[in-house]
């Protein structure tokens, strides 16, 4: 199996590498950079900054690039006209469809998996694209690809509604990732890849094991080659709170994680918006550190929070390159953690032991970095300034979903979140409203299952039921009067759809129907027992 894997990736990798946006070396050009590219996007012909990147060029970006300079010279040159008989929106339209409401919210979601499914995908010539050897769940919306942590909740959804062939499916296409690109884009197109999203590959292989704890070994070569990528470049770093890619140093010997992207530019499919924040910039290397921090808080997942703001209120300061993560860090535990159980599987005792020492130090090394014994409550830690930051969030409900924590710890935890978080329509992502889409009054389904699960590990059962049944509320309430299911909810004030971010609420989705039909399924055993 292993074998035949891997030999289809090489395979399936030359294909793909033909089909894409290549040239010889001597007509490569950086097209996210070219003067083309700025100039659409600066202009603003498309209101969302992602459709022009995922639309598809009818030649390569050098001759189109070639071309757009010759006739951007006439007198009487369109810049719409030009994009308009240049490019195709082929396989980018947005998912739209219509929805029977006589179903229930959970009868819908059971239907809406195949609206949702895409693949095997073939190549499409200069599409910005990468392609995929099986079948997935896309979230919905504007997000037509597959992304990296949406999928696990995504998963975890399909393996409740017996859906486990495309659930296996879309393991198998990030296994397919790891092994080609050695490591999971934030999402399947070519402008992600300078960065990866929370890795929950190792959940989601989890996931599929709980039938047969053998599956674990089967993906154990890719959850590894997975975590060598987020500890690439440890060895270079010489002094304690020096960062190198993903890692910093944090003592003589100790290493942790934190969100991080290779480049340096605007991100390509949020362009105009990125470009447009750096303009009260005065030099080159504010804009540069700016693009850098903004590109980390995407690969966190939570674009954008308050949680990554170096300065209050201030979204130009969002300094997410600068802090040490605990949720990231809690999934790098968790790793560690699997792999050492893989190779117990195996019988690898050497192996499994220095993994097992691996995770026991991480263990130890988030207790002391992110516990904040004043607030009691796990925070993340800013390591240029060596101290915790003063934001309240859900992360700090990871601890207790990978049972991390002490029971002293999850219970302060779990008293913040009954007291302060838990709204009429689920918890709030963080305590401040700053518009924002990972702000109050917001609620994403992803860490309501982080946060349940984690209070469930220590026996908080009647608190893990509120949360579920006021999100499941919510989410019902929502699909009766819209007929859709959304990326996040506002929590606070229920008669109101969510709002703030870099676009429009979007409607599918993905994370949302997993989520809901693993809390209906939940509540459901809970309440028999």
């Amino acid at each position: 199996m292993k074998m035949n894997r891997s030999f289809l990736s090489l395979i399936l990798l030359f294909i793909v590498l033909a089909g894409c946006r290549t040239e010889p070396q001597e007509k490569q050009i950086d097209y996210y950079s070219s003067p083309l590219f700025k100039e659409v996007q600066l202009q603003g012909l498309f209101e969302d900054s992602k459709t022009f990147v995922d639309l598809v060029p009818k030649e390569s970006y050098y001759t189109l690039n070639k071309k757009y300079e010759t006739e951007r010279q006439n007198a009487d040159f369109d810049l719409k006209n030009f994009v308009e008989e240049n490019f195709s929106d082929k396989s980018t339209a947005t998912l739209s469809f219509e929805t029977d409401t006589t179903h229930t919210m959970y009868e819908h979601i059971s239907s809406i998996w195949g609206k949702l499914t895409r693949g095997p995908d073939s190549v499409i010539p200069y599409s910005s694209r990468i392609a995929l050897p099986n079948e997935y769940v896309v979230p919905g919306g504007r997000f037509k690809e597959i992304y990296y942590w949406d999928s696990y909740f995504t998963i975890e959804g399909l393996l409740v509604d017996n859906q486990e062939h495309i659930a296996r499916n879309m393991v198998d296409n990030f296994a397919y990732l790891i092994d080609t690109l050695g490591f999971i884009p934030n999402g399947t197109r070519d402008y992600y890849l300078s960065r990866s999203q929370p890795p929950f590959f190792t959940l989601m292989a989890t996931a599929l094991a709980r039938k047969d704890s053998m599956v674990l070994v089967e993906y154990l070569p890719m959850i590894e080659k997975e975590y060598n990528f987020w500890m690439a470049g440890k060895d270079v770093i010489e002094e304690p709170y020096e960062a190198n890619k993903y890692v910093v140093k944090v003592g003589d010997d100790s290493f942790l994680n934190r969100y991080w992207d290779s480049s340096v530019t605007p991100r390509p499919e949020s362009y105009k918006e990125d470009y447009h924040l750096a303009d009260d910039l005065t030099t080159e290397k504010e804009k540069t550190d700016l693009y850098v921090n903004l590109r980390a808080g995407a690969t966190s997942g939570w674009d954008f929070s308050s949680r990554w703001y170096a300065e209050e209120d201030s979204f130009g300061s969002t300094n997410t390159a600068n802090i040490l993560p605990v949720d990231l860090n809690c999934l790098l535990y968790f790793m560690e953690n699997q792999i050492a159980l893989g190779y117990g599987f195996k019988g690898d005792k050497q192996a499994k032991s220095l993994y097992s020492e691996k995770a026991l130090k991480r263990k130890e090394l988030i207790q002391k970095t992110f516990w904040d014994e004043n607030a009691e409550f796990f925070m993340d830690f800013e390591f240029k300034t060596k101290s915790n930051t003063d934001e309240f969030t859900l992360a700090a409900t990871y601890p207790l979903f990978f049972n991390i924590a002490t029971k002293e710890q999850a219970e302060a935890v779990k008293e913040k979140l009954i007291t302060e978080f838990l709204k009429d329509g689920g918890l709030l992502t963080t305590l401040k409203n700053t518009g924002q889409q990972w702000d109050a009054p917001n609620g994403w389904a992803p860490l309501q299952w982080v946060a349940v699960h984690g209070l469930l590990n220590y026996g908080y059962k009647n608190e893990a039921l509120t949360i579920m049944k006021r999100w499941l509320a919510t989410n019902e309430r929502v699909y009766k009067n819209t007929g859709k299911m959304m990326e996040k909810y506002n929590v606070e004030d229920t008669s109101l759809l969510s709002g703030g971010g870099e676009y429009e609420t979007q409607d599918g989705f993905g994370w949302t129907n997993g989520v809901a039909l693993g809390f209906k399924a939940l509540v459901d055993q809970m309440e028999e027992q």
